[in-house]
């Protein structure tokens, strides 16, 4: 189906508790996370299959303290031990909750839509202090990015949150007298769980003082420290680092130089030490590869035992859907349409909602394509240990149809450990055409069982799954497909290939330097058409080329007949037709005499039927000239545009195709003989594929998940309805999972060796782990911790939970509020250009207050991201006023939270660029480069050839870009060579020239910013 520790700790100085030996082999099913022990050290509070368990210290049976469909996580003790704070996705992200530690109700503190995860208590236990990507600060120059938290506290009767750092204070804890915080930094964007590396972003601890406001970093060493606590007395630091391999957990003095004397306390391999807590005795918990272990003060580490009760989830369940559906193929008669939803099979009829299942397995299947008879349907399956090739056949001869049938038999076509998928019957149907370890084309004789390779691995590379696009020729002797001619990687061309195996490379019909992909044959075999960048807008900056459709036509005869006026081609028809009716009315002439019996007529009536059938399933050869058919190429488009599927009509008078101008894609038709091109239907789909039925009448449309089929004279549209009931394991599906993602890890990291890490192994150690897996959040947790062994970036599991209709969805007013304001409503300490308060009309200025929102008073115990909930682009009525001033309404329309992060970052350049002109008097161009994407270079492109093209030199500022692809672009750009000035005719001044080649790029010098913030490329 689809996808979608140990640790000791002792207070007494020069102890060190290794890991006993069996421990570390041990492997048990358990997966607890998020351990923290009570103040007093009886009681164990941890996360299981998303909720909230205490156990005691010693162990026993573990008690829920909440069952709830969210999710709930990063469960902190109030110093008295009566409150416990956590985490919970209840209302899509996650926010702060408060509850007794006995168990009861729980009662929410935050409502804002970025995550907030708690910490601590404030050591008198009034508030919760929790770690939240929100808003920095007016004053702050840090860049605003989702990765940078700040660290809020917010009361436990309610109320505003308020800031306490504009730093990110990763896993922030108070030290007993409440005057200092200790903390983990981050620095830039990397997996939480990524293992071994040392870098410039792995995180370190730092102390920051209340009083003082002064920041003390405690750690500089390249690999990781986390989960910093402060000793009972406050005079050391116990922490988590990486620095001699794995998580281990260390200690060293709370003073600046007291890593110099950083001892290490345990010794522990393979797995790293998570979740370090304390209780105020001293004694420790922790995790430890999915078990929670406790160490008395001065003791020794033990395994907790936890029973846990069954709560009766099962992870089995049953849902219908009536859309959804990911990929689709009509049957011949286009009386049907296979589809696969949730990476399961089914097949629907055409003209009523009638659906069979044709598959139930927690593995994915996709890529669909029926016999030509229509009684198979081939499919790829990802089981036992491969992807592998199987064929679901209609087993009663009086069934006709898959939707109606009672009796489906499923065999393996293709089963080996090789990696074998994206099947294809051949026309004549005695041929399947398919992937091998993602790389070569191999053609399968059905009947002798005979595979050959029809495309060498050398010309092509899946890179991702499904990129790859090969079709038949129709008279099934030839395929043509897309490749990497010449070594040039990334830039396909069209070749065809016979299907025999015998030919040692394609045929290169394209031989552009252009992108050609998707090929198709047209014309019954007369031409290819294919996908092509050449004419359209260029790539500007890696991305945003638009493509045409193109084809060559692989006959003279075919290319003449292609090119026939409207006139032209209606009176060859006609000859055409008439020659086909003398034909039958000769062959009639032939036939035997009227004496001879009914049978014999009989028996040559159904001669010629199955004369004709045969015609029908033989087809003519296929001619193929490729001398200059370069020449016999044509733009078949008449414009370029972001390009889904096309097909021609049999007699290839019409294209239609799936174009994305404005915002979704639509339906185009472009009529040849007419030489007209025209919207067929208006669909505004974020995605779409097409079919076109055999016969050219009927165009069958997956839109968003939905099926319809549309005609293509008229445009009209009808509905294919579906009612798919699927049959989840949730179970199953997760050991499913991880074997995919061990195997491609294994198939398809960059390096053979993974780094030298042992994959086997640690397939063993985390296998078993999946019986204590009870959560897809939770699957994805474990998945990385399994990915972050190979140290790399780009790694990790995750998890996206589905949007509810509830789900906070905070609105913005675009303002930075005063922090240290504390009287009635909130202050405004400076309004965002061009934000929903930043307009003329509403006579508002930098430090007004906002004392209601919608007439609810903003008192100390009312939240106020709470009134903002689902209210972006709504009508919302402020009150405001001076202070001292008399109160006025507003009405304003909130923004989201993403279009306020974008005026935040548009305002941060701004003060960039303000400070370097200041700095240089003016000599200096700054440009900050926000991703490695088309929009970026764009307003890069812009800026510096604009604004800043007669500044002496350029600063290129790139800290925090999240990556793309722009590497070449942005070099190509900042090297260009001045080698052409512009002289007026009439002016032979020297200083008087314009500028010229290279005109399109920065021919002066340029200096590039960068930090461990910089991701992928």
């Amino acid at each position: 189906m689809n996808h979608r520790f140990l640790l000791c700790v002792v207070f007494c100085l020069g102890a060190v508790f290794a890991a006993p030996a069996a421990l570390a082999d041990e492997v048990t099913p358990n997966w607890f996370r998020s351990p923290a022990i009570s103040p007093d050290g009886s009681t164990i509070v941890f996360v299981h299959g998303g909720d909230l368990y205490t156990v005691p210290s010693e162990g026993g049976r573990a008690i829920p303290l909440t069952l709830h469909d969210g999710y709930e996580t990063s469960p902190v003790w109030s110093r008295d031990g009566k409150t416990i704070a956590f985490a919970s996705d209840r209302f899509g992200n996650f926010d702060v909750f408060v509850m007794p530690a006995t168990g009861g109700t729980a009662t929410r503190l935050t409502f804002h839509s970025a995550n907030d995860m708690p910490t601590d208590f404030t050591p008198d236990g009034s508030a919760v202090i929790f770690e939240s990507s929100r808003i920095n600060d007016h004053r702050s120059a840090i860049f605003p990015s989702g990765i940078l938290s700040e660290l809020y506290s917010v009361p436990i009767t309610g109320g505003t949150p308020t800031r306490i750092l504009t730093t990110p204070a990763i896993n922030a804890r108070y030290d007993r007298a409440g005057r200092r915080i200790v903390y983990e930094d981050r620095k830039g964007y990397e997996d939480d769980l990524r293992k071994h590396h040392t870098s410039s972003v792995a995180r370190d601890i730092w102390v920051y003082d209340i009083e003082s406001g002064r920041h003390t970093q405690l750690t500089g060493h390249p690999a990781e420290d986390r989960n910093p606590h402060f000793s009972p007395d406050g005079r050391q630091v116990y922490f988590l680092s990486e620095r001699n391999g794995d998580f281990n957990v260390f200690r060293m003095p709370a003073e600046p130089g007291g890593e110099q004397r950083a001892e290490q306390l345990t010794r522990f391999e393979h797995h790293p030490v998570r979740h370090l807590s304390f209780a105020d005795n001293g004694d420790a918990v922790f995790s430890w590869h999915g078990d929670i272990y406790r160490m008395p003060r001065n003791g020794r580490a033990t395994r907790v035992p936890i029973e846990i009760a069954v709560d009766g989830r099962t992870g089995l369940s049953i849902e219908t859907r009536r859309s959804g559906a990911s990929e689709f193929a009509v049957s011949p008669n286009g009386k049907e349409v296979a589809f696969v939803l949730r990476g399961e099979v089914f097949v629907t009829s055409t003209e009523f909602s009638t659906t069979r299942r044709i598959t139930n397995t927690p593995e994915q299947e996709r890529s669909l394509s029926f016999a030509p008879d229509g009684r198979s349907l081939i499919y790829a399956s990802e089981r036992d240990g491969s992807w592998n090739i199987y064929r679901a056949t209609l087993a009663d001869e009086d069934e006709l149809y898959f939707f109606s049938a009672t009796k489906i038999d499923e065999e393996p076509l293709i089963a080996t450990d090789a990696e074998e998928f994206q099947p294809r019957y051949s026309p004549c149907g005695n041929k399947v055409a398919y992937l091998h370890n993602r790389s070569t084309l191999r053609v399968l004789d059905i009947d002798s069982g005979e595979i050959v390779t029809a495309l060498p691995g050398t010309a092509f590379y899946s890179y991702a799954d499904g990129d790859y696009h090969f079709d038949w020729s129709p008279d099934s002797n030839w395929l043509t497909m897309h490749f990497y001619n010449r070594r040039r990687a990334f830039v396909s061309q069209i070749g065809i290939v016979p299907a025999d195996g015998s030919a040692d490379w394609p045929e290169d019909i394209s031989n552009s330097g252009y992108d050609d992909s998707r090929p198709i044959w047209v014309m019954k075999g007369g031409a290819i058409a294919w996908a092509s960048d050449r004419y359209g807008m260029r790539t500007h900056g890696s991305w945003g080329a638009e493509y045409d459709v193109v084809a060559a036509f692989l006959t003279q005869d075919a290319f003449d007949r292609f090119r026939l006026s409207r006139e032209e081609y209606e009176l060859r028809k006609e000859l055409e037709e008439k020659r086909k009716k003398d034909d039958k009315d000769e062959k009639k002439n032939d036939e035997p005499a009227d004496d001879e019996t009914d049978a014999d007529d009989e028996g040559d009536e159904a001669t010629d039927e199955s004369d004709e059938d045969s015609d029908k399933k033989k087809p003519e050869p296929i001619e193929i000239d490729l001398k200059d058919i370069e020449k016999r190429t044509l733009r078949l488009t008449i414009h370029a545009s972001r390009l889904g599927d096309f097909a021609l009509s049999p007699d290839a008078d019409k294209l239609y195709y799936l174009a994305r101008f404005e915002r979704g894609f639509d339906l185009w038709v472009r009529d040849f003989r007419k030489e007209s091109t025209s919207i067929l239907r208006k669909l505004n789909a974020n995605s779409a594929s097409m079919q076109l039925s055999e016969d050219g009448k009927t165009i069958f449309l997956l839109a968003d998940g939905s099926l319809s089929s549309i005609d293509a004279s008229s445009g009209d549209q009808k509905s294919i309805s579906f009612s798919a009931e699927l049959k989840i394991d949730g179970h199953a599906e997760r050991e499913h999972l991880f074997d995919h993602v061990w195997r491609q890890t294994k198939q398809k990291f960059y390096r053979r060796d993974l780094h030298g890490v042992d994959w086997r192994f640690y397939r063993e150690q985390y296998e078993p782990k999946l019986a204590g897996v009870k959560t897809n959040r939770t699957f994805a947790d474990l998945l990385s911790e399994i990915l972050g062994e190979l140290n790399a970036s780009h790694t990790g599991g995750r998890y996206f939970r589905i949007p509810g209709d509830g789900d906070a969805r905070t609105a913005s007013l675009g303002v930075y509020y005063d922090n240290d304001y504390r009287g009635e409503g909130v202050r405004i300490a400076e309004i965002m250009r061009n934000g929903p308060l930043d307009r003329a009309e509403l006579d508002i200025e930098d430090g007004m207050i906002i004392t209601h929102i919608d007439r609810v008073q903003l008192t100390p115990t009312q939240n106020l991201y709470e009134l903002l909930n689902r209210r972006a682009g709504d009508r919302v009525r402020l009150t405001v006023r001076r202070d001292g001033g008399e109160p006025f309404d507003v009405v304003v329309r909130p923004i989201s939270l993403g279009e306020e992060n974008n005026l935040r970052y548009e305002r941060w350049v701004r003060n960039r660029r303000d400070i370097v002109d200041q700095a240089s008097g003016g000599r200096l161009g700054y440009m900050h480069i926000r991703g490695m994407n088309d929009p970026s270079f764009r307003a890069f492109y812009a800026e510096v050839l604009g604004r800043n093209f007669d500044k002496e030199a350029l600063i290129v500022d790139t800290r925090f870009n999240g990556g793309g692809w722009l590497h070449d672009d942005l070099v190509t750009f900042l090297t260009g060579t001045r080698y052409v000035d512009l002289h007026p005719r009439d002016d032979e001044s020297p200083d008087v020239y314009y500028k010229g080649d290279s005109m399109w790029r920065w021919t002066k010098p340029s200096i590039v910013v960068m930090s461990e913030g910089n991701y992928s490329d």
